[in-house]
C-alpha cells in the first residue's frame, strides 16, 4: 500500500517579471529538482500553475515562491489526492498567463484595476440578492458539467472569445456582476475587461470555485468542478450537491467527463458508462471507427504520445546557437 501523501497545487499571481522566458526555462529546472509534476504558464506579467508532488515537494515549492519578493502575494489552492495529478512537469513562457484575446493585451492590467474581490463567505451572502448576476466566465466544456445554480453561461469554446461576448451582457449594466472561475484567474481579466467596458458593480469570487468549496461548502455550486490535470473534475459542494450534466449521447445525467479516445478530435465531454463502453470512449461512432483511436479503460484521461523528434529544427537551433529542446508530451 502506498503510504505516500501528495499533494495538488492551483495557483496564479499577477506580477511583472523581467527576462520571463528564461525565468521559465529556470524554473522547470527547479519544479524537477523538486520531483514536481504539473503545468506553469509564465509570462511578462506573471505566473499561472497547477503543480503535483509530495507534500514534502510542495512545501519547498510554496516556501520558493513566497521567498521571491515579487510573488508574495500568491495564494495556494492545496488539494490532498491519492496520487500525482499529472504525468510530467511542463513549464512555458507565453504572451499572457490567460488569453485575454485582445489585440493589444496591455489594454487591462489587473495589477492596476479589477474588480472587487469577494470572499467565499460574502460571495455566498451576496450571491441571491434580486440586484446581483451572477456570471460564468469559463468555457463550455468547464461549465457544462457544474456550475452555480442561476449563473449566467457563455457560448465560448476558450477564455479569448470573453471579449466578443460581453456586448451580450450590456442590459445587465444595472446589476452588480458577480464573476467566477475555477481559481480565480480569469476572472482577474474578465472583470477587468467589464470595468473597461462601462460595468460600475464588478465584483469577482477571490479563489475561485475551489477556494469556494473548501470555505463556504460549496452550497449552490451544481455539479461538478472541471480541472486542468489528470483528475478531470473535482467534487466541490458538500451542502446540497447535484449532478447537472448529461450524457452527449444519450442523455442520462451524468457527472463524468471524458476526452474523446480520438486523438485528432479529442473533444471534452460528458458521458455515461454505457455509452462510454459501448463507444470505447468516443464522442461518436466516427471516432470509434478512427484508426489511431486510443484504447479506452473506463477514464476517458490519456497520457499524450510524444511526437516525433523534428531532426531539421534541432539543426536550425544548433546552428544559431540555441541548445536543442527536449520532446515534450
Amino acid at each position: 500500500m502506498n503510504s505516500m501523501t501528495y499533494q495538488t497545487l492551483l495557483y496564479y499571481c499577477y506580477s511583472p517579471i523581467e527576462n520571463a522566458e528564461q525565468f521559465a526555462a529556470d524554473h522547470l529546472e527547479f519544479c524537477n529538482s523538486l520531483g514536481l509534476v504539473g503545468r506553469i504558464i509564465v509570462a511578462d506579467e506573471g505566473l499561472n500553475g497547477t503543480i503535483s508532488g509530495t507534500e514534502e515537494a510542495c512545501k519547498a515549492y510554496m516556501e520558493a515562491i513566497y521567498a521571491d519578493g515579487r510573488f508574495n502575494k500568491t495564494e495556494f489552492k492545496i488539494d490532498v489526492v491519492d496520487e500525482p495529478s499529472f504525468i510530467k512537469m511542463h513549464c512555458r513562457y507565453k504572451e499572457e498567463i490567460v488569453h485575454s484575446g485582445l489585440r493589444d493585451p496591455k489594454e487591462i492590467d489587473p495589477n492596476r484595476q479589477t474588480g472587487i474581490h469577494l470572499e467565499p463567505k460574502d460571495f455566498l451572502e451576496m450571491k441571491d440578492q434580486e440586484d446581483v448576476i451572477i456570471l460564468d466566465v469559463r468555457s463550455n466544456y468547464e461549465h457544462s458539467v457544474g456550475r452555480f445554480k442561476n449563473a449566467i453561461t457563455l457560448d465560448i469554446e476558450n477564455f479569448r472569445e470573453f471579449p466578443e461576448k460581453i456586448k451580450e451582457l450590456e442590459k445587465y449594466k444595472d446589476k452588480k456582476i458577480l464573476t467566477y472561475c475555477t481559481g480565480g484567474i480569469k476572472c482577474e481579466k474578465a472583470s477587468a475587461l467589464l470595468l473597461k467596458e462601462g460595468f460600475e458593480d464588478v465584483y469577482q469570487l477571490h479563489g475561485g470555485i475551489i477556494k469556494y468549496g473548501k470555505e463556504a461548502g460549496g452550497k449552490d455550486f451544481e455539479g461538478k468542478c472541471y480541472v486542468f490535470d489528470n483528475r478531470l473534475t473535482v467534487d466541490v459542494n458538500e451542502v446540497n450537491p447535484t449532478i447537472v450534466s448529461t450524457c452527449k449521447n444519450c442523455g442520462k445525467t451524468t457527472p463524468k467527463m471524458i476526452n474523446c479516445a480520438n486523438p485528432e478530435c479529442n473533444e471534452h465531454f460528458t458521458q455515461c458508462d454505457e455509452c462510454g463502453w459501448e463507444l470505447e470512449g468516443c464522442c461518436s461512432a466516427e471516432c470509434k471507427e478512427h484508426p489511431r483511436k486510443r484504447p479506452y479503460d473506463g477514464t476517458g484521461y490519456y497520457v499524450k504520445v510524444p511526437q516525433p523528434v523534428n531532426l531539421e529544427k534541432i539543426s536550425k537551433r544548433k546552428h544559431k546557437n540555441f541548445p536543442p529542446k527536449t520532446t515534450e508530451a
